[in-house]
């Protein structure tokens, strides 16, 4: 068995002296794990850093073996995370969810949008909103998308400014507003791709898709939300109300 494919490094763990397991996402072959040889010495160490984008070849007797990958560097964007906290803090949660999803199951949308919120992931003011909706694709990948389009109530498409925390589904204003204190806020970056965050609407979309992470990905699991999740919104959150807004 062989392939080569795209991927971008999701962990990484010493194996004997020197060499290591290696986990990618990988574009065509999904979470896929693999031997480097060598993956602690000194000239792959720093290759093999999360969130790096690489070209992986990977090669076994038998498909359910684990397999040894030949790695070559394509993107070694991790050393310009270190430069922000939040930016290190996003890269460690986003790896870490994408360790979520099964392994060797294909899931290319959202590997795009993991490789775009990575590549955007220093500059905290466009990362910020992108890692929201990249939380709220997980959701849809893994089977518990929300239904954003119309009022789980009246159907009406208009003024959808809730999201049930029973249904996940949106609700209008004059739905919603006898229940407004059981409701999850739905905030307009999460409807409209364009729309950018303002006032509290980061913290909403943080609360609505941490939410439903919670519920259904992590406590199935035995899991809770990370505290890398938790030190990324207070990093984003720490910075420029104004900026963050525009």
């Amino acid at each position: 068995m062989q392939w080569t494919d795209e991927g971008i490094v999701i962990g990484v763990k010493r194996h004997g002296e020197a060499s290591a397991i290696l986990e990618l996402m990988t574009r065509e072959h999904g979470r896929h794990l693999g031997l480097v040889r060598g993956g602690f010495g000194s000239r792959m160490k720093p290759v093999l850093q999360v969130g790096n984008g690489v070209s992986a070849s990977w090669r076994a007797r038998l498909d359910e073996h684990l397999g040894n990958y030949t790695i070559e560097p394509v993107n070694l964007r991790a050393s310009s995370f270190f430069a922000a906290s939040h930016a290190i803090y996003g890269v460690s949660h986003l790896a870490a969810l994408m360790r979520l999803l099964p392994e060797r199951d294909p899931h290319a949308d959202l590997y795009a949008e993991f490789e775009d919120v990575l590549n955007h992931l220093d500059d905290a003011v466009v990362a910020a909103p992108m890692v929201v909706r990249f939380e709220l694709q997980l959701l849809s990948e893994l089977g518990f998308g929300l239904d954003l389009e119309q009022c789980a109530s009246t159907g009406s498409r208009a003024d959808l400014i809730y999201v049930s925390p029973k249904s996940g589904r949106a609700v209008s204003r004059e739905a919603g507003e006898p229940w407004a204190d059981k409701m999850l806020r739905l905030p307009a970056f999460l409807r409209e791709r364009d729309a950018k965050p303002a006032g509290r609407d980061l913290d909403d979309g943080f609360a609505l898709t941490g939410f439903f992470l919670a519920r259904h990905v992590l406590e199935p699991r035995g899991l809770t939300l990370s505290d890398e999740r938790a030190h990324f919104i207070a990093a984003i959150l720490r910075g420029p109300r104004s900026a963050l807004a525009v």
